[in-house]
């Protein structure tokens, strides 16, 4: 079944930022596509930050376990249904003990997880009464390399990061900095490239918007717009944000007067893109929107 003109305009309004009548106007202009309304806003200025994908909460928990033989890292994000049951002891023994299956294991894919872990997650459903799911796992190898990690709100992100070069310390304070600035991709060299031609599309729409950039000449305004799309990726890329603890160099700057390198890097938001539940937002739409 399809969603509802309100369910749209919520996921919407949660993406940019925009206002209800506007993510309306973006919704009906474009078929209810939510892609196409993104860019509608954000070409005529009216988004605040479109974000790269909604994030609607989910219960649950994600971890970060290290494997005490053989130093391998696995990252990974079980769901529950309730709050009350993803705050208790028996639901993060299950994910412990998932992890525990994993690292042993090193299962390919999802799938073959779920196959090796399916009598955890049997007698767990038994225990507490919910449906319980793995949603994703990485398994990150020690190697020669440092991996660092950080736990937010007991659990709700993980991060998990591997460097060379380097010490304990700076791997620590990059996945601190990776859970508060949820970059998505390493460099911007890691961006692919139809990402990067499709936000050049957006900003040349915007940039008809824009008095400000009405009558520029075309080198000039091919410069303003390289620097707006420059500019928007290095928010998403680790090496260029400024680094949490000290905004006057940039994570890669730091990196490299530590003499180190940044291998791989894993976030898990508990959650992230799953819808779990519809809240009293219609009410709060139709009282504006009428």
């Amino acid at each position: 079944m399809g969603e509802s003109l309100i369910d749209l305009i919520k996921v919407l309004r949660d993406r940019t930022g925009a206002g209800l009548m506007d993510c309306k106007g973006a919704l009906l202009a474009n078929d209810s596509d939510i892609e196409k309304a993104t860019d509608w806003l954000r070409e005529k200025g009216l988004a605040k930050a479109a974000k790269k994908a909604d994030r609607i909460a989910a219960e649950g928990l994600a971890i970060v376990k290290v494997c005490a033989k053989c130093g391998k890292v696995v990252v990974l994000e079980v769901n529950c249904e309730t709050d009350f049951v993803a705050k208790g002891d028996a639901f993060r023994k299950l994910v412990e003990d998932v992890a525990d299956v994993i690292l042993k294991n090193e299962p390919e894919s999802v799938e073959k997880a779920k196959e090796l872990t399916q009598g955890l997650f049997t007698d767990a459903t038994v225990k507490m009464g919910e449906k319980f799911d793995l949603r994703r796992f990485v398994i990150i190898p020690k190697e020669d390399n440092i991996i660092g990690s950080y736990i937010h709100m007991g659990g709700k992100i993980a991060v998990a990061v591997s460097i060379k070069g380097g010490d304990e310390e700076l791997a620590h304070d990059l996945a601190m900095h990776i859970a508060a600035n949820n970059p998505l991709y390493l460099t911007m060299s890691d961006v692919p490239a139809e990402t990067k031609e499709h936000e050049l599309s957006v900003q040349k729409e915007a940039a008809k918007n824009d008095p400000k950039l009405a009558g520029k000449p075309a080198p000039v305004l091919e410069k303003i717009l390289e620097g707006k799309i420059n500019k928007y990726f290095a928010e998403m890329t680790l090496e260029a944000q400024p680094f949490l603890k000290d905004d006057s160099k940039t994570v890669g700057q730091l990196v490299s007067e530590k003499g180190a390198k940044v291998l791989k890097f894993v976030r898990y938001q508990v959650g992230e893109g799953i819808e779990k539940r519809k809240d009293d937002f219609a009410a709060e739409v139709m009282s504006q929107a009428k």
